[in-house]
């Protein structure tokens, strides 16, 4: 028998506090007025207070017969109305839903505002029509591949672009707990799910194997902060903007790290570089002719930050039909086919984001380590003057 009259009830409305009726039944009212009847129940060593309704709709009577629901529920059929209800409304989040709250939660770390206009635009074009109205968490890989089939062999290129940021939406909402599982990547790869592309624009790249010769051939080549910035560039397997702008106070080669600033870098995320022995050998050298009255490492010119041409004149003086963004390709593929490292470390060399929130929290703290080893292997791999036991032995540290 409960401990609370109808009447009593009444009166409490305009009361706030706890008031129990027994059997883990109690209502209570807060001092904004607010009136809930909730239900506490122990199972299993855990406790957790339920909401059955607000005490101005749901009578006595009735929050009495369903707290005798909820108990029957919780204890003798092991549910929990609690996920059950979560699951209910992470069921009607759709696609597009999931896609505007990722670009929302992410939108300061765009490189500018247009990277963030392009990546809802190919959305927009390509995947919201087919997946847009989709629940997220139910989309598999048969639909991904319906949507983007057209423009995946049409225009490589973009549709390499289209199911990148599709499946990034599918482990955001993965994260989020409104998807059971991160996006479908295997079933999505070239060749598999989908077919194998031809064409497709990519930055010319440098066998791997060929590169220490070419170093040889630049370190002799003419001029020197050109030359010097794309032999630190490939050594570092960094961005032509990031050694560009680099500044004298960015490094400590004490410890032989480069910490690139967020603004320097493509997703506005600060990046920390570790130094083999062959790139603070750049920096030494760079030190010596170092000029007065800037900052900059490898200034231009007129001493201020060097053109983004530059280091692609020295490429075209020296008859290479490569890149600069190519050598980062070139250290890439290196890593695949001749060492032990794990990709994601490769991955976090070349500052990519993991599109994992949770997996990219743990790598955040415990990666410098094993990416240091990685540079340092790259860099005896580049240098000719190494002896090929030496670099046989750093590649297979893992």
């Amino acid at each position: 028998m409960g401990k609370l009259t109808a009447n009593e009830v009444k009166a409490f409305l305009n009361k706030p506090g706890t008031y129990q009726d027994g059997d883990g039944l109690f209502l209570k009212v807060d001092k904004r007025g607010g009136a809930s009847w909730l239900v506490r129940i122990q199972h299993q060593g855990k406790r957790r207070d339920y909401t059955i309704g607000t005490a101005k709709l749901v009578t006595l009577a009735n929050a009495r017969i369903e707290a005798v629901k909820l108990r029957e529920a919780v204890r003798i059929k092991g549910l929990d109305p609690v996920a059950d209800k979560r699951k209910a409304k992470a069921a009607t989040v759709t696609f597009k839903e999931a896609a505007d709250a990722y670009l929302e939660a992410h939108k300061y770390q765009w490189a500018n505002e247009k990277h963030g206009d392009q990546w809802l635009s190919t959305l927009k074009t390509y995947a919201f029509p087919a997946l847009g109205s989709k629940p997220v968490g139910s989309i598999t890989a048969g639909e991904i591949i319906a949507a983007i089939s057209e423009v995946w062999t049409k225009t490589p290129e973009t549709g390499r672009r289209v199911k990148q940021r599709i499946c990034t939406v599918l482990d955001y909402a993965h994260a989020r707990g409104w998807r059971a599982t991160e996006a479908p990547h295997k079933a999505l790869a070239a060749g598999k799910g989908l077919p194998k592309q031809s064409g497709g624009k990519h930055h010319p790249s440098m066998p791997y194997a060929d590169v220490p010769a070419f170093l040889t051939r630049l370190r002799v080549t003419g001029g020197v902060w050109g030359r010097l910035a794309l032999e630190f560039a490939v050594l570092t397997a960094a961005r032509s903007q990031e050694v560009r702008l680099a500044t004298w106070d960015e490094f400590d080669l004490d410890n032989a790290l480069w910490t690139v600033p967020a603004d320097h870098m493509k997703m506005r995320r600060e990046h920390v570089v570790p130094l083999s022995p062959e790139a603070a050998s750049v920096l030494r050298s760079a030190m010596v002719v170092r000029r007065e009255g800037t900052d900059v490492v490898f200034p231009g010119m007129n001493g201020g930050v060097m053109s983004d041409m530059t280091l692609l004149k020295v490429l075209r003086r020296m008859e290479e039909p490569v890149t600069v963004h190519g050598f980062r390709s070139s250290f890439r593929t290196w890593v695949a086919e001749q060492t032990n490292f794990p990709g994601e470390v490769a991955e976090a060399a070349l500052a990519h984001q993991n599109p994992n929130e949770v997996e990219r929290a743990y790598q955040r703290g415990g990666m410098l380590d094993k990416r240091r080893k990685l540079m340092e292997a790259w860099g005896a791999h580049c240098a000719t003057d190494r002896k090929p036991a030496v670099v046989l032995q750093l590649m297979r540290q893992a």
